[in-house]
């Protein structure tokens, strides 16, 4: 995911001795946010198909984190996140859009029978090719009902069966997700209280570097106060019907992704301005598996520093099956769309996307990134023992908002069916210290910052 809550400053103040305070951050001055925005109505997002509550039961917190500890540990020796496969020349996006209109709902559900319960681990060995292939087809699958899958073991026998390889997130060092169960390849996923009233918009867990092949997420507490939907939506569908303009001229242009924001006052002068520019390029950026370029001012706001992704096509083919998606997380990333619901990030997490050549999208067109993206997700109430397989390069994901508290978790997987997109990279230590780092201080945010 490139949703980068505050890692590029949490990184700074370890490197060049940033103070952080629940006041302010001090390095000399104030950094401070320099232009006072209108604030505007915030509205929760809608989700084109939304499936009723069952309200199954789960297990105790000290039952569903038991791991089998006759099985290795997998920490160790977790591969890194394979590098991203683009493949978005020459794309037909007339074709692309007519095969998309074609494809089965995202994502298929599979329920549990009483049957299928009784099987345990053996259900997902017997069953292993027909969810595979159903997976491909429908670009993911809602395992539903399953009681194997509501406490740690049972998840990590379930991917296991299903031959599914194991990998580190495409961005561990940033700390946006720690581990559950290191040993069992599980992080949380985004239950800090501190992000539970922010809305995580639709993406891949993607970089322009690194993406992760697939994905298991599931759910062993749901949210004890309500809410805490997962969103799924089908990238090929939201290409297939988005308006055909857009599509092409961002098609055209491309886009970058700004991923975080540090504020100077507007009136810094400018050797100090680019004194600061080259401590975090040379201190900051090159600790994130990311290709980053510090840029001021791209969004026109005095004194801000942004962190940008490189140039990246919004639409990609898929690697395995050559239909064309959208490839782009703009629903989660549009600043004019996280300033118009639930958001619950400062300043300094605050993202955006911009064309290729920098320019902004107008408000028409963020708009229908919004309808297109809203009409095509399906907000499911993944309830313990729930498990959502997601195929990272045909749907994209998100969270709607919850109250109380939730214990959610996924594991990532790279490619188990070929050696060369695989790669041999293994895990990077060096990134450990920085994911614990900005775990301890998202731990330490007040509930609702």
């Amino acid at each position: 995911m490139k949703f980068a809550i505050a890692t590029i400053f949490l990184t700074l103040t370890s490197v060049v001795g940033f103070v952080v305070k629940p006041s302010g951050l001090r390095v000399g001055y104030e950094l401070h946010s320099t232009v006072e925005r209108p604030v505007p109505t915030r509205v929760p997002p809608d989700a084109g198909y939304i499936p009723d509550w069952e309200d199954r039961p789960g297990l105790p917190e000290s039952e569903f984190m038991k791991s089998d500890l006759s099985k290795p540990d997998l920490g160790e020796n977790l591969l890194e996140c394979p590098l991203t496969r683009w493949d978005f020349k020459d794309i037909d996006l007339d074709e692309g859009r007519k095969s998309g209109l074609e494809l089965p709902h995202c994502p298929a559900e599979i329920r549990a029978t009483e049957e299928d319960n009784n099987l345990g681990g053996t259900y997902f060995a017997k069953n292993r090719e027909s969810i595979r292939s159903t997976l491909r087809d429908h670009g993911a699958v809602w395992l539903r009902g399953f009681d194997l899958m509501k406490g740690v073991a049972g998840h990590r026998t379930m991917y296991e069966e299903l031959g599914l390889l194991p990998c580190l997130d495409p961005l561990h060092s940033s700390g946006l997700r720690k581990f559950a169960s290191e040993r069992d390849a599980l992080y949380e996923e985004v239950n800090k209280p501190s992000l539970r009233q922010h809305y995580i918009g639709l993406h891949s867990e993607s970089t322009t570097k690194r993406t992760a092949a697939y994905a298991a997420f599931v759910c062993f507490k749901k949210a004890t106060g309500g809410g805490g939907r997962f969103l799924i939506a089908d990238g090929a569908k939201i290409l297939a019907d988005m308006d055909e303009s857009l599509l092409r001229k961002i098609y055209d242009r491309q886009v970058r992704i700004s991923v975080s924001n540090l504020d100077l006052p507007g009136e810094t002068p400018g050797i100090l301005k680019e004194g600061f520019k080259k401590v975090v390029e040379a201190a900051v950026a090159p600790k994130f598996d990311m290709d980053l370029e510090m840029i001021y001012e791209a969004d026109g706001k005095p004194g801000r520093l942004m962190a940008i992704e490189e140039r990246e096509s919004p639409i990609n083919r898929h690697p395995v099956t050559g239909q064309p998606v959208w490839f782009c997380n703009a629903h989660n990333h549009l600043r004019y769309l996280r300033d118009r619901r639930p958001c619950g990030v400062p300043e300094v997490g605050m993202t955006d996307v911009f064309f290729g050549d920098l320019g902004h999208l107008s408000p028409e067109e963020c708009d229908e990134i919004k309808r297109v993206s809203e009409k095509h997700i399906t907000a499911l109430p993944m309830e313990p023992g729930d498990v959502l397989l997601v195929d990272n390069y045909r749907s994209l994901h998100g969270r709607d908002v919850f109250e109380g508290e939730r214990f959610h978790a996924v594991s990532w997987f790279s490619w188990d069916d070929n050696e060369e997109w695989k790669g041999t990279e293994s895990r990077m230590r060096e990134k450990d210290g920085l994911n614990k780092f900005v775990n301890k201080y998202m731990d330490w945010l007040p509930k609702d910052f």
